[in-house]
């Protein structure tokens, strides 16, 4: 990745997150001038502290969520501050500082009833509250930033660095031998490294002039559900797929909402000259040689 005729650094907002760490390593791989803020160095609903921040920046990749999907159902105002209201502040400041804002936004702006990948125009309609809480912020980024806004639409995301379904179930198979796993939910597991360096490269195609603003699907090509995750983690990690038996939804009765279907269409790219993520499988395959995940594999176990 050529940067000599780019200026300006990248901001990454969430930095601290799984996804954020991903990104700032992939930017410092490219040889990317980078400023990574975690929320105890920026509040997103601050206006001050968001026009500062952004000052001199030619692209912020914001990673800043409120990411507990249950815990919204009981604290709407609370999320919709960081997922939208945050949002609209730093979509703002980008337009006013000249900036370009990639904000990652989620599957479940969707109403997870299709039986076809869901297009990038396709309608919206959330059935929980972080649905809703993270479409307000696409709606700002929509509005403010028509032409240098990039909504970056994920789902399923696993990584090495926080809590996620990958991580659990490797870890689980120390402690029991079968585990009952969701077999009537479908989506797109995407490795969390992936994604960031799909980023880059669409953050700089937008510095290049080359990637039109809009939606964008960030999600691993394939389908699954997380019965078949599970599974196919375990084969990988030389663990017997079986000991992973189907069940459904009503079994893990949750306060939010999930959508049944959770597969994302990944036409916009071409647009912006990119590839689509690769297939899930081989992305899963790439990132469990990782050493998190590598070294789950090495506690006490199947052999």
């Amino acid at each position: 990745m050529s940067t000599e005729t780019r200026s300006g650094h990248w901001l990454v907002t969430g930095a601290a997150g799984m996804l954020g760490q991903d990104v700032l390593a992939v930017l410092k791989d490219a040889g990317i001038e980078a400023v990574g803020l975690r929320r105890a160095d920026l509040d997103i609903t601050d206006p001050d502290a968001v026009r500062a921040a952004v000052d001199g920046a030619a692209v912020v990749v914001n990673c800043a969520a409120w990411t507990d999907v249950d815990g919204a159902e009981t604290a709407e105002e609370a999320a919709t501050a960081v997922n939208g209201t945050g949002v609209r502040v730093l979509a703002g400041a980008c337009a006013a500082a000249g900036a370009r804002l990639l904000h990652v936004s989620t599957d479940y702006v969707l109403p997870g009833d299709a039986s076809e990948p869901y297009r990038e125009d396709a309608e919206t309609g959330p059935v929980n509250a972080y649905g809703r809480s993270k479409l307000v912020g696409e709606r700002a980024v929509a509005e403010l930033l028509p032409r240098d806004g990039y909504v970056v639409r994920t789902a399923w995301l696993y990584g090495e660095h926080g809590p996620n379904f990958v991580a659990t179930m490797l870890k689980l198979a120390a402690q029991r031998d079968t585990l009952d796993v969701v077999d009537d939910q479908h989506g797109q597991p995407t490795w969390s490294y992936a994604l960031a360096r799909r980023l880059v490269e669409l953050g700089l195609a937008a510095q290049d002039g080359k990637a039109p603003g809009g939606v964008y699907h960030g999600t691993a090509s394939g389908r699954t559900t997380w019965m078949g995750l599970a599974r196919e983690a375990y084969r990988l990690g030389g663990l017997d797929p079986e000991r992973i038996r189907p069940t459904t939804s009503e079994a893990f009765v949750r306060p939010a909402v999930r959508p049944a279907f959770s597969v994302l269409g990944h036409d916009g790219w071409s647009a912006a000259g990119l590839e689509p993520l690769p297939d899930w499988r081989s992305q899963l395959a790439e990132a469990i040689t990782r050493p998190a995940f590598a070294d789950l594999l090495r506690l006490p176990s199947e052999r």
